[in-house]
């Protein structure tokens, strides 16, 4: 049965190029250039369901994350804020500080994306000791752009810091790593848990728009992490890419419509609240 109750979407970018500084991305060309605000992300998710989201950094700097805390100000159905700041950086313990006075501040986003290389990086003195920080606060980590050595790196990373929640983005576009063994052994771990977002995919005809394509991974994801620790994301406007806003929430309902109620509510409204400890929020 298709899913038709409210959402909560765990994954959207705001962003704005015509602030005096620019911005990192996208870059002009892009078919997502230009401004995309709340506004914008609300006269296409509200009609669509979704009643609360979390804004997910698109930007590696580090005064960016102020703005986008200053943006969701005006927009309360914006709840939670992963930022981007980087370990290694001499300003991390000041800007952690700084932004986790917000409860908004989720965690913060770092994986094989702005140059930088997660399995690398954790080896440099410091890093590991700055994502210690991160989870002593009740933080997580999301990491992104998922592929098979990002996928090692954080199994690496698990194994140092046990206590550190992630969050693995975009699994399922990423197919192959769901039956490898490196995913199977994050999945054993509590603190590990799947964002299932960029779901909808393409091929030489264009969109994908039958539901069995999908659904043997996301089975095998659901199988790895459990009802509980798989959520939706819809990526936007980074889908937009793909297909427009309905299509990538319409398509994933029909991948999911085979899970039971339950479960189906689990991951479209449920979980991503609990597992980021968006406190207050209620759905």
């Amino acid at each position: 049965m298709i899913y038709t109750g409210p959402l909560f979407d765990s994954h959207l970018h705001l962003y704005d190029p015509s602030r005096p500084e620019g911005i990192p991305w996208p870059q002009p060309g892009d078919a997502i250039f230009g401004p995309r605000l709340p506004a914008d992300y609300w006269a296409l998710a509200a009609p669509a369901g979704v009643i609360g989201a979390l804004v997910v950094e698109a930007s590696p700097r580090r005064l960016d994350n102020d703005w986008v805390l200053r943006t969701l100000d005006h927009d309360s159905r914006l709840v939670g804020y992963i930022g981007n700041l980087d370990p290694l950086a001499a300003t991390f313990q000041d800007d952690l500080e700084h932004l986790s006075a917000d409860r908004r501040f989720r965690g913060i986003r770092y994986g094989n994306l702005w140059g930088r290389d997660l399995l690398a990086d954790q080896q440099q003195p410091g890093f590991i000791d700055g994502l210690a920080q991160v989870a002593e606060r009740g933080l997580v980590l999301d990491s992104a752009n998922p592929g098979a050595r990002l996928i090692k790196a954080l199994l690496a990373l698990s194994d140092r810091l046990p206590q550190l929640r992630i969050v693995i983005d975009h699994l399922p576009n990423a197919a192959d790593l769901a039956f490898s063994a490196d995913l199977q052994a994050l999945a054993d771990r509590p603190q590990v848990v799947a964002k299932l977002a960029e779901i909808p995919q393409t091929d030489s005809q264009g969109l994908i728009r039958d539901p069995s394509f999908y659904r043997d991974v996301l089975a095998r994801l659901f199988e790895l992490f459990g009802e509980d620790r798989c959520f939706f994301g819809s990526d936007w406007p980074n889908s937009d890419h793909i297909t427009d806003f309905n299509t990538t929430v319409g398509l994933v309902k029909a991948c999911l419509a085979t899970q039971p109620a339950p479960i189906q509510e689990k991951f479209f409204l449920r979980n991503a609240p609990r597992l980021y400890g968006l406190l207050g929020y209620t759905a």
